[in-house]
């Protein structure tokens, strides 16, 4: 097995970690000595399925029914065909195997956000269609070791530069060893990190992924991306942040996807020849306004993902596509026809990957599904528009994210129930804590 031999040509390896994402994105696992790790892939191990519905705080969600109602019962957990991953940001040699929760009788737990991403997926198979995904990954570096989070020094100057600097080759190369640990870090664990540049923010920067025709594949990038960011970077003395909103007076985090859908053939169905794409796009845009109001909570996770969806902040905040414009919350970009896809530019960088891809691709096919027409792409300025808006509150977007239809044509009821609970039990705990103390709540885990 690939996994095993893995091990063998890399004997310096001497502990694994084994690690699965739950409802918020968060790795939860075991460390296991390397001389066991052959019993971990060839049987699994085993954890409370209630690991998979834990808070932010890693606490267990006060009434949920996976625990007392059930006994805490231990679910199955399995390796995914991803296989081992090295952890460069650790100083020891250790490899990270992601696993996925099964229950006992080998059904898919439905509970688990990256078998929600499977099953739409498994759809799309039926249609005969294959998603082709990539994302573009916003983050701050962010020096937290004072009263007030600021950009770190430069390890190359020794100085703040305590501005934006948009597509600044300076303000790259100021953190040029970082930059060049975390490439060397992505080659290693085969993530196809692709263009890096700096943002908008604060020492902000953005890193796109390369496109692949695995979604799975581009979810467990994506994840195992912004644990290596954020591991990479107390490793070289400062923090590295995906949370929605650090600085009030800059732009926040988001985490945009690119997509487009192959058929059979390997032919992509929004690909028309021309500028305005297929009708198949057009219904695939139609599913992803018609599903957006009521997935907002994956988009939007946190208390603090709600500060960014502010008009003007370069987060979209209005139900609307268009050509070419980066203030509507879908976007299909120009460029070769060939390449004709859709951006949904509404997600921060505080979600959960598996989640964020399965509510995107969800609702576009249930557009495809529903023949779904959108209504006329806007032009201009999308924030001076009146338009339907995308929820401002974790409360509203909590109770439409309940009781949506659309949500439960998208996500198996277990995963609504338990991510419903998980949400609530956070808005209230939250509720508690000034905004500096949720900064350091969501710093470092987000």
């Amino acid at each position: 097995m690939m996994t095993k031999n893995w091990l063998r040509k890399n004997p310096q390896v001497r502990t694994i970690r084994v690690a699965a994402a739950d409802l918020n994105g968060q790795a939860r696992g075991k460390r296991v000595p390397a001389r066991f790790a052959d019993k971990v892939v060839a049987d699994g191990t085993r954890f409370p399925m209630s690991v998979l519905n834990l808070d932010i705080w890693g606490e267990d969600i006060d009434d949920s029914p996976l625990i007392f109602d059930t006994g805490d019962a231990d679910g199955v957990l399995k390796p995914t065909e991803r296989g081992f991953v090295p952890m460069p940001w650790l100083e020891a040699p250790t490899a990270l195997l992601p696993i996925w929760m099964f229950r006992d009788n080998g059904q898919p737990y439905d509970g688990d956000p990256r078998h929600a991403l499977r099953n739409v997926l498994d759809r799309y198979r039926t249609h005969g269609l294959t998603p082709v995904v990539a994302t573009e990954l916003e983050f701050f570096l962010i020096d937290d070791s004072g009263k007030k989070l600021q950009v770190p020094l430069s390890p190359r100057s020794g100085k703040r530069r305590k501005a934006a600097e948009t597509l600044s080759i300076r303000a790259l190369d100021a953190f040029d060893t970082f930059f060049t640990d975390l490439y060397d870090a992505c080659e290693a664990m085969d993530i196809p990190a692709d263009t890096a540049i700096s943002e908008t923010g604060l020492g902000q920067f953005e890193i796109n992924l390369m496109h692949s025709d695995e979604a799975l594949r581009a979810a467990d990038d994506t994840w195992l991306f912004k644990m290596l960011v954020k591991g990479l970077a107390r490793r070289h003395g400062f923090a590295a942040s995906f949370m929605a909103k650090p600085y009030a007076e800059y732009s926040g985090n988001g985490l945009h996807t690119h997509f487009s859908l192959l058929d059979s053939n390997g032919a992509n169905v929004f690909d028309n020849g021309g500028p305005e794409g297929t009708a198949m796009l057009h219904h695939a845009v139609g599913g992803c306004l018609a599903a957006m109001h009521d997935s907002t909570l994956i988009f939007a996770p946190h208390a603090n993902s709600y500060d960014r969806l502010v008009p003007g902040m370069h987060a979209p905040t209005g139900i609307a596509w268009a050509y070419e414009n980066r203030t509507a919350a879908v976007r299909i970009p120009s460029g070769s026809p060939k390449a004709r896809r859709i951006e949904h530019r509404v997600a921060g960088g505080d979600v959960n990957p598996y989640l964020m891809l399965a509510a995107i691709l969800g609702a576009a096919l249930i557009g495809i599904e529903d023949a779904i027409e959108p209504p006329k792409p806007i032009t201009g300025n999308a924030y001076a528009l009146d338009l339907p808006q995308i929820p401002d509150s974790w409360d509203e977007a909590i109770a439409d994210f309940e009781t949506s239809d659309m949500v439960a044509r998208i996500f198996p009821p277990e995963l609504i129930r338990n991510y419903v609970l998980t949400k609530k039990q956070e808005r209230h705990y939250m509720a508690e804590l000034s905004p500096e103390e949720q900064v350091e709540v969501y710093l470092d885990t987000v």
